[in-house]
């Protein structure tokens, strides 16, 4: 009996480390296969899309550190980037089922290594501060190793991309994202998951996949019941040069 109760007792002690502890999530094997595309990033606005930036101003975008206040991150030429230290923006408006276009760039004087090269995130659902939401993962992943259910075009801490479609730093890259909402019953339990399609560089790397809830640093994906939601750009705050964004834009599926 002693051997049983020292048992559970290590193996509880275990299990409540693996809560606290970040890397107990993480995924490294196996590797995403590497594949180069040739499709154009560039995508111009259907005629019925809500242009969220169209290269002059964020008036569609707001500051979640500062709810209420506009966002302070930097324009030039046509694209604007990320502000360290002024934290995540947010559109004004909120969604819930959607087809989205969004251009990213990683600088091509790029520094740091894994998680710190070039970090940000899109949240294709924002529901609260911080970084709480549904995050699809924005960063360097050419020739840069890190868990790959960490990687660029990863749900993250959820699922790996299908294959690594990443581009050289300093070239412009695109996500079409096609987002359903999760539902909720009346008492908030869960009526049926969000699902997510992602195309990388006109490369499909997500396939309508069933997300197991909202993203987790530390410990496992779950849901809590929400409504309509913006959509949200990571400020990581690491310490290699911030990401920029341009031609952004997204069009309601009712």
């Amino acid at each position: 009996m002693k051997r049983f109760l020292v048992s559970v007792a290590i193996l509880s002690s275990m299990t409540a480390q693996s809560q606290d502890d970040p890397k107990a999530t993480e995924v490294w094997e196996p590797k995403r296969a590497v594949i180069t595309s040739t499709t154009a990033t560039t995508t111009a606005p259907p005629s019925d899309a809500i242009v969220l930036f169209g290269g002059k101003d964020l008036n569609e975008w707001v500051s979640v550190k500062t709810p209420g206040t506009p966002a302070m991150w930097t324009i030039a030429d046509g694209a604007f980037t990320v502000k360290k230290g002024t934290g995540n923006i947010e559109t004004k408006r909120s969604f819930t089922d959607y087809q989205l276009h969004i251009e990213w760039k990683i600088p091509a004087n790029i520094t740091g290594q894994g998680q710190a090269r070039g970090n940000s995130g899109l949240f294709v659902a924002s529901t609260g501060k911080g970084d709480d939401g549904y995050e699809l993962q924005i960063m360097d992943s050419w020739q840069n190793d890190t868990y790959v259910n960490g990687q660029a075009g990863s749900i993250y801490k959820q699922f790996p991309p299908l294959v690594n479609a990443s581009k050289k730093p300093g070239e412009w890259q695109s996500y079409d994202v096609l987002w359903t909402a999760p539902r909720f019953n009346a008492d908030s339990t869960l009526k049926s998951p969000a699902y997510l399609t992602v195309i990388h560089n006109g490369v499909i790397i997500q396939n309508h996949t069933e997300l197991k809830g909202k993203t987790r640093y530390i410990g496992q994906a779950s849901y809590q019941a929400h409504g309509a939601s913006p959509i949200k750009l990571q400020d990581h705050g690491d310490p290699s040069e911030p990401i920029s964004f341009r031609n952004i834009w997204i069009r309601e599926l009712k």
